[in-house]
């Protein structure tokens, strides 16, 4: 019995992802076609638009699989223990004059790679 349901739910899904298809250039061409009306209302029509192909594309098996997939990445966020501002401005201090060792010492040997060149051209 699952396996029919998972049978059926593929064979819509290619149906589905057409009506979001379709959807999407809809909301394109009324855009064009209503360009002389107000923005604001452009706008909404483009976010209900939105927001009814996004409903239709989280029916089908990959858009499932993607919500799953961005529900658990809000809660992996939500774990990152963030760094303070006095660590975020030490790290930033230690780039900075690691960044700044760096170009002096390649200004260095490119001056001195230059000088020996100069004096090998004549």
């Amino acid at each position: 019995m699952n396996a029919s349901t998972n049978a059926q739910g593929n064979s819509l899904d290619g149906l589905k992802w057409l009506v979001v298809t379709l959807l999407i250039v809809a909301a394109v061409g009324g855009n064009v076609y209503y360009a002389d009306q107000s923005l604001l209302y452009r706008v909404l029509g483009l976010l209900v638009v939105a927001g009814v192909a996004t409903f239709v594309a989280i029916q089908t098996a990959q858009g499932a699989a993607f919500w799953k997939l961005a529900k658990e990445a809000r809660t992996e966020i939500r774990k990152v223990v963030w760094p303070t501002r006095q660590e975020a401005t030490q790290t930033t201090f230690i780039v900075v004059v690691f960044v700044l060792v760096t170009s002096v010492i390649l200004w260095g040997l490119d001056s001195l790679l230059g000088w020996l060149v100069s004096l090998a051209i004549g």
